[in-house]
């Protein structure tokens, strides 16, 4: 009898000591669950944007040639055709190249402020990244191209386009100097390529629509080589951007100031 009433209480001690010690372990993977910190969305946001400015440019020293094809609502057309230098986010040299009227206009941009050269001028002239540098597109579109610097992100909604996951962004400019002052973006969720943005003014009014289209293989990456940018307050009117050539440069940081301006060919 002894034995036995021995055996019966080493095993309720035995489940005794099972149980607290699956409280512990419980307790604990609640309190770990409870105490892990969550990733902020701003910071999901960020992240989405960054990975999709690192998409379209890369991060280090290149140079594109950009052809810009403008259809007009009666259905003519003109054709312009850059050349860009650029150097991580601040610092981007423009030189128009055809046509050939225009060849030594050079515009620079340093930080958020952007100057125009013009062979008939003898000092360089301020501008503005919103003013339009031709067709639909702004000076901002071609010279910079910083939607994670210039803009707090936030992340709205998931959506499906033509059966492709789309993350849906709000992008609100972090002051009055950017070229948009808001700007909704679609950036695919497989991949973290751009799809579609659409553009608005100061007074909230929607602009233009812009496409990133043909992704190929451009400066060590697949990357949008097509810009389609609709006009929405003008019905009908569109540019194309077509990139090509774009590899990557050693380029001087004495490159991307007014006094080197006259020396670039």
């Amino acid at each position: 009898m002894f034995l036995i009433r021995h055996a019966n209480r080493l095993h309720r001690t035995f489940f005794a000591v099972i149980a607290v010690s699956m409280c512990v372990i419980c307790h604990g993977g609640l309190g770990y669950a409870q105490t892990e910190p969550a990733v902020p969305d701003d910071a999901v946001a960020r992240s989405i944007v960054e990975k999709a400015d690192q998409v379209r440019f890369p991060a280090s020293a290149y140079e594109v040639g950009v052809g810009i094809t403008t259809t007009h609502a009666d259905g003519s057309a003109e054709f312009r055709k850059f050349k860009v230098l650029a150097k991580g986010n601040d610092n981007a040299i423009v030189m128009v190249t055809e046509p050939a009227s225009e060849q030594g206009q050079i515009l620079l941009m340093k930080g958020r402020d952007l100057w125009v050269f013009l062979p008939s001028v003898s000092q360089p002239v301020r501008l503005a990244l919103g003013q339009r540098l031709t067709g639909q597109v702004a000076n901002g579109d071609i010279a910079r191209a910083n939607f994670a610097g210039d803009y707090n992100p936030k992340l709205l909604r998931s959506e499906t386009i033509s059966g492709e996951p789309m993350h849906v962004l709000e992008l609100t400019a972090v002051d009055r100097g950017i070229t948009y002052h808001r700007v909704m973006y679609w950036v695919r969720q497989a991949n973290g390529w751009p799809y579609k943005a659409e553009f608005y003014s100061l007074s909230d009014r929607l602009l233009k629509t812009c496409f990133y289209q043909n992704y190929e293989k451009m400066a060590g990456r697949v990357r949008p080589t097509r810009l389609l940018m609709q006009d929405a307050l003008r019905q009908g009117e569109e540019s194309v951007l077509e990139y090509a050539g774009m590899r990557l440069r050693d380029l001087p940081d004495k490159i991307f100031t007014k006094d080197y301006l006259k020396r670039l060919e």
